[in-house]
């Protein structure tokens, strides 16, 4: 026990160590809720100082009626209260006019006070009032010793005030001094965007986009003679996108000369290689964009895209009034999904090199170090995936305002895996009146919103192959696919999709049964049984291949002349990628759908593609659309079918060749 301390007998009261001091005659009180054991006795309070220094300090002024003294001088302590008071021993009450404030032995709170002086513990055992005036005790004792002013709000509560060293004259001088901030005008910005989109890329030097010098040949070329092309070689559709008057759309080129004749660099490449004639996609690609004119190119994979963009990129950059070594960063950009396509890109640049461009391929995991040492070093052709290359813009390691001819390849990939807010962010700090080039193997809503975005009075050419649908019931699918396969002819390599594995399992053995070669490919088969069936299906030892949706997507091989759709695919996307598998390399193809009328839902989308590709729209496709649409429109004012007309029998839900609340066409 320290030299400050008191003992205390078994009764709870205190032994002073020093001089002996006359007991405090004062009586206890507390209130009723509160239960204190006799082993936690109060004490009165109190606190002593070293001998050699001053004992006391008086902690309330005298119209608080509370003078609290040391022990040992014969004082007391005795805060005034009106009102009633409970004798402990009996519990009755009666009025005095004093009450002595408890502590509780068992609770301490240590308070320093002036000159090293300690005060003893204190211990609230009463109500809230004995509370407030314990605490405000303690805080002008801590205020007397620290020399902190104090002053009084209205509601009586105090706080330090914190003096400064500036006066109040030099604090409003400096807030005077200050800048005023002013809010911003966004309805300006809005209205000005043009002329600020202008003052940021005043200081770039001027763009050539017109290359193209067409061959007598191909100007000569009636629309008749250009429409038969266009129908054998894929069934090639063009389309001008431009709001207005329309454009005329160059007509195609059938050889390599027809289109590079005026540059033996790229002629000597083609002729390395050993190329005959272009596909068909690139036949009609090639004239626009060299035109200078922004295009957008559906194609599956398979039909020479990367060709398409590339070798019209290689003029384009050689073109530019501004030389390689002045330019402070690539000149072209092409954006891809993932990091097979971008190295397998690079791969054809390499091949196809022109007049000593130098190309990188950025991507997430590749050496991060090494792609910046690259870049930094100088490069002319840039190909990239969204997030390796948005990491190094938005760290300044790049500079895409040289960037005069961007490719953005398979866009409806990068959207699916989300890289839209990179591309955003990229095609930011990209030059507005640039050449764009966009390719997909799909017209999706967010493809279509991309190229509104970012691309400028465009041309559209869709590669696509003979597309038929034909209208049966469920139970003649069967029937409808052994016709198909016993009317192939011997070259012919067909790839059957279904909806379910048991189904391809099913049609499978029921081929088998009838002495036909066959394989099936789903995802419940082993790897290595997957392996064989791909082999298999590749090499002709079959011919017909039954797969589910997964070898829709990645499935690369090129003499495959017929799909067969036995089950529609789960949205028109899937569709257009089961198509895709046919007319891949400049090869002509043909898909066969079978439709029922549980497939009304996507009637109107496969609509749309048709009419987009240029094939034949059968009249009750468009008929089913039209009442998928007609029904939409009353389930949504109604509600439920089966709450229509009372009752809300299982069958009393029809209207209309419609089927309780079933999305079924009866």
């Amino acid at each position: 026990m320290s030299d400050w301390e008191d003992d205390y007998d078994a009764g709870g009261v205190a032994i002073s160590n020093s001089s002996p001091a006359k007991p405090l005659q004062v009586k206890s009180w507390r209130p009723p809720s509160l239960r204190v054991s006799r082993a936690r006795e109060t004490s009165t309070l109190g606190a002593k100082f070293h001998e050699d220094e001053e004992q006391w300090t008086t902690w309330r002024n005298t119209n608080t009626g509370v003078n609290c003294d040391l022990p040992g001088k014969n004082n007391t302590y005795t805060p005034y209260r009106s009102g009633p008071t409970r004798n402990r021993g009996n519990g009755d009450w009666r009025d005095s006019s004093s009450v002595t404030v408890q502590v509780d032995n068992a609770l301490v709170g240590r308070v320093i006070g002036r000159g090293g002086a300690k005060i003893r513990e204190l211990e609230e055992s009463s109500g809230a009032s004995i509370k407030l005036k314990a605490k405000d005790m303690i805080e002008r004792l801590v205020d007397e010793n620290t020399g902190g002013p104090r002053y009084h709000n209205e509601n009586g509560n105090g706080s330090r005030q914190k003096e400064s060293c500036w006066s109040a004259s030099a604090v409003q001088a400096v807030a005077e001094a200050a800048p005023k901030s002013t809010p911003i005008d966004w309805t300006s910005l809005r209205e000005n965007r043009g002329k600020y989109e202008a003052m940021k890329w005043q200081d770039l030097p001027a763009l050539n986009k017109d290359f193209y010098i067409e061959a007598q040949t191909v100007s000569a070329r009636s629309s008749e003679e250009v429409a038969i092309w266009r129908k054998e070689n894929n069934n090639i559709f063009v389309d001008d996108l431009k709001d207005g008057e329309k454009r005329t759309v160059p007509n195609p080129v059938y050889t390599f000369e027809e289109a590079f004749a005026h540059y033996p660099g790229i002629m000597e490449n083609i002729n390395r290689v050993g190329f005959k004639k272009p596909t068909p996609i690139q036949s009609q690609a090639w004239p626009v964009i060299l035109k200078g004119t922004d295009l957008i190119g559906i194609a599956q994979t398979g039909t020479g895209k990367t060709l398409a963009y590339l070798l019209p990129g290689f003029i384009h950059m050689d073109g530019q009034p501004v030389a390689r070594d002045k330019r402070n960063g690539p000149g072209m950009l092409v954006l891809t999904p993932t990091r097979e396509l971008a190295l397998q890109i690079e791969a054809e640049c390499n091949k196809y090199s022109y007049k000593g461009f130098k190309s990188i391929c950025i991507y997430g995991g590749g050496d991060r170090k090494a792609q910046i040492k690259v870049v930094t070093d100088g490069v002319d052709i840039v190909i990239a995936t969204p997030g390796r290359l948005n990491d190094l813009q938005m760290n300044e390691l790049i500079n895409l305002r040289s960037i005069t001819y961007l490719v953005l390849d398979e866009a409806d990939r990068m959207l699916d895996m989300g890289f839209e807010p990179q591309i955003m962010k990229i095609i930011i700090d990209i030059r507005p009146d640039r050449q764009t080039v966009m390719t997909s193997a799909t017209w999706p809503p967010g493809v279509r919103r991309l190229a509104k975005s970012y691309l400028k009075d465009c041309m559209m050419a869709v590669n696509t192959v003979q597309q038929t649908v034909l209208f049966v019931q469920e139970d003649e699918k069967k029937a409808y696919m052994f016709d198909f396969i016993h009317r192939m002819e011997p070259q012919d390599k067909v790839l059957i999709f279904v909806g379910k594995k048991v189904k391809a399992d099913d049609l499978s053995s029921d081929l088998c049964l009838q002495g036909i070669a066959v394989q099936s490919l789903h995802g419940d088969r082993e790897q290595c049984d997957r392996e064989e069936a791909l082999q298999d299906f590749k090499s002709g030892l079959v011919r017909i291949l039954v797969a589910t949706d997964l070898a829709s997507r990645g499935l690369d091989v090129h003499d495959i002349t017929h799909v067969f759709n036995y089950d529609f695919p789960r949205n028109v996307e899937e569709y257009v990628h089961r198509v895709g598998r046919t007319g891949r390399a400049g090869r002509s193809g043909e898909s066969v759908t079978l439709v029922t009328r549980e497939d009304w839902k996507v009637a109107s989308e496969l609509v749309t593609i048709l009419e987009r590709s240029g094939q034949d729209v059968p009249e009750e496709l468009v008929l089913m659309a039209e009442r998928y649409e007609k029904h939409k429109k009353e389930k949504e004012m109604f509600g439920p079918r089966s709450g229509r007309g009372g009752g809300g029998g299982r069958g009393q839900g029809r209207r209309g060749g419609f089927r309780g609340s079933s999305d079924q066409w009866i």
